[in-house]
């Protein structure tokens, strides 16, 4: 049997309890391994450009130059990091910031272990991860900022579903199980459900029906 190579992940957290909570927590799951850690924005940036890393878990809150402008620099210097922030702050604002940083996933501290968890691997992965309340802050940025370019290209990203993302869209539309969409596009049920999970989170929608009902109002399948 051939065993998963582990997600290597870089924690960014000042707060010295919540670090090893998470990092306690996170050795429990198969495959999820914190290889470094940081306690501020500068910290980060050079262990960034020291070793590769699957993952950054990142904390806004830090000192020094702040999580927001490490995230900017992680991403000037790997453009392909993929940066889950998880943070206690909730300011619309941020998610206008978090965006033009380029930051693939946002997650409030208080966040459901298991939710947690599907948001790390969904990000690790390549998918986006915005909770309930940014997708609806994000889509309230498309329609408040529909004049301005440089914002609508940057939300446009992070909110537009993927090739693949469409594809399990339409099979999920015609009642397609995760089992049956795995086998029909030779990927695993794991990988299936992550991209199912992204969907939701994306267009804001709470279960596969609602995800249905979408595709046909949009054109996506046709009766």
């Amino acid at each position: 049997m051939t065993i998963a190579t582990p997600i290597q992940i870089l924690l960014v957290e000042d707060d010295e309890l919540f670090r090893l909570g998470l990092s306690t927590r996170l050795q429990q799951e198969q495959n999820l391994l914190i290889v470094a850690e940081a306690e501020d924005g500068e910290a980060a940036i050079a262990l960034v450009k020291q070793q590769p890393f699957d993952l950054v878990i990142l904390d806004i809150g830090l000192p020094g130059i702040g999580g927001l402008e490490a995230c900017r620099q992680m991403k000037e210097h790997q453009p392909n990091l993929p940066i889950l922030v998880l943070t206690s702050q909730s300011q619309p604002s941020l998610i206008a910031n978090l965006l033009e940083a380029k930051a693939q996933g946002y997650c409030v501290k208080g966040i459901d272990g298991e939710a947690l968890i599907l948001a790390i691997r969904s990000v690790a992965a390549g998918a986006t991860w915005w909770d309930a309340t940014a997708s609806r802050e994000i889509h309230l940025l498309v329609q408040e900022n529909r004049s301005n370019t440089s914002v609508n290209v940057e939300v446009a990203d992070q909110l537009s579903l993927t090739r693949r993302e469409k594809e399990i869209l339409s099979l999920i539309a015609i009642g397609k199980t995760n089992q049956e969409i795995a086998t029909m596009l030779y990927i695993s049920t794991g990988t299936v459900r992550v991209h199912v999970h992204t969907i939701l989170q994306k267009l804001d929608l709470r279960d596969r029906t609602q995800a249905a009902i979408f595709a046909l109002q949009q054109g996506i399948i046709s009766l």
